[in-house]
């Protein structure tokens, strides 16, 4: 009787020993091979999907006149997306315009005044050669008069000529020397007429100079306009999809204002946040194997890009201050980029997914 009690309890014994064993080995087999996979990976969950998201703002302020975007719609580079009541910006075009060609006509006056003031120059110059001319004209008379007159004035000692006709070669000399004066004093106004007539020269130069900056404003000031004007219409810089519309038809907008972002989809990274003590053994261009949370059936191909310049920390609001006194050790994160190699279109991708990111070190 005792025989056959003690036979289940040695039978009982024996299978939990066998269960015991199995047990350990299963915990060592799983133990093995999460060490292996420790020393030949490095994973983390604090991860999610980027891309460019561009906001639309403006830059001029108006009244939404046309609206041709909607929440989610997909748009191409060069889209118009919106317009703004542009018509006051027309009339500064216009008046740019006008007084770009007021500032051309008044170079053209300037330069008919510079071609006035060379030939007054010209005629100055002339006249001076002219009074020259005349000066030596003029002494060659006082000349021959004073000649005659020595002459008469010893026939008239020697009773061999009249009084009066001594006296009118006297009046030919002293007529002669007076238009000798003449002349001399017609040299002076000559110069002093060509002086004046040079300075009103170099003064219409300067004119030209002036008014020809006069032009390169105006059309300056035509170019801004026109830039101003432009801004009326505003058109999607890249690809992508509307998102956060912010804005209704008729409304009236200001410069700055944040409108809506188009979020470029065509280039995705993943922007996966490691501990510090995880980064000794990667590098860039090491392979990842990347799940997404939403599609947890599939693996996605990754490559290390780059590793960011700082912690995440340090770009928060409030840093930590580790000098103040209170120093509490904590792991600090690197942000690390990792492309995306292999994007399945069924399988459409998000940014601010979150995912899983497994890199093979070894």
């Amino acid at each position: 009787m005792e025989e056959t009690t003690t036979t289940p309890q040695k039978k009982k014994g024996f299978v939990k020993k066998i269960i015991i064993v199995f047990v350990l080995l299963t915990v060592a087999f799983f133990g093995v091979k999460k060490i292996q996979y420790a020393l030949q990976n490095e994973d983390t969950e604090n991860s999610q999907i980027e891309c460019n998201i561009s906001p639309i703002t403006t830059r001029i302020a108006g009244y939404v006149t046309a609206l041709n975007v909607k929440e989610n719609l997909y748009i191409k580079a060069g889209d118009t997306l919106l317009r703004i009541d542009d018509r006051d910006l027309q009339i500064k075009v216009k008046q740019a315009e006008i007084a770009l060609q007021n500032a051309k006509a008044n170079l053209e006056v300037v330069r008919a005044n510079v071609h006035t003031a060379n030939a007054s120059s010209q005629v100055s110059t002339s006249n001076i050669g002219t009074s020259e001319a005349n000066i030596e004209s003029a002494k060659i008379r006082v000349w021959k008069a004073t000649e005659d007159f020595k002459r008469y004035e010893n026939l008239l000692a020697s009773k061999s000529v009249t009084q009066q006709q001594f006296e009118g070669i006297q009046a030919e000399k002293e007529l002669a020397e007076k238009l000798l004066q003449i002349a001399e004093k017609q040299k002076d106004v000559s110069q002093v007429q060509t002086a004046v007539t040079s300075a009103q020269e170099g003064s219409a130069a300067k004119q030209i100079s002036l008014a020809q900056l006069s032009i390169e404003q105006k059309q300056s000031e035509l170019d801004f306009a026109k830039l101003q004007w432009s801004y009326a219409t505003v058109v999607s810089p890249i690809n992508g999809y509307v998102s956060r519309k912010n804005v209704q038809l008729g409304q009236l907008v200001s410069v700055g204002q944040n409108l809506f972002s188009i979020v470029d989809e065509s280039s995705l990274w993943i922007t996966a946040n490691f501990k510090e003590t995880q980064l000794e053994k990667m590098q860039v261009g090491q392979k990842v194997n990347i799940k997404v949370d939403a599609y947890p059936n599939d693996i996605f191909e990754g490559e290390i890009e780059s590793f960011s310049a700082a912690t995440g920390s340090k770009f928060s609001l409030l840093p930590p201050d580790n000098s103040s006194g209170n120093f509490v050790k904590i792991v600090q994160r690197i942000p690390v980029r990792i492309s995306i190699k292999n994007t399945n279109k069924s399988k459409e991708l998000r940014a601010g997914m979150n995912v899983k990111v497994v890199v093979r070190v070894s």
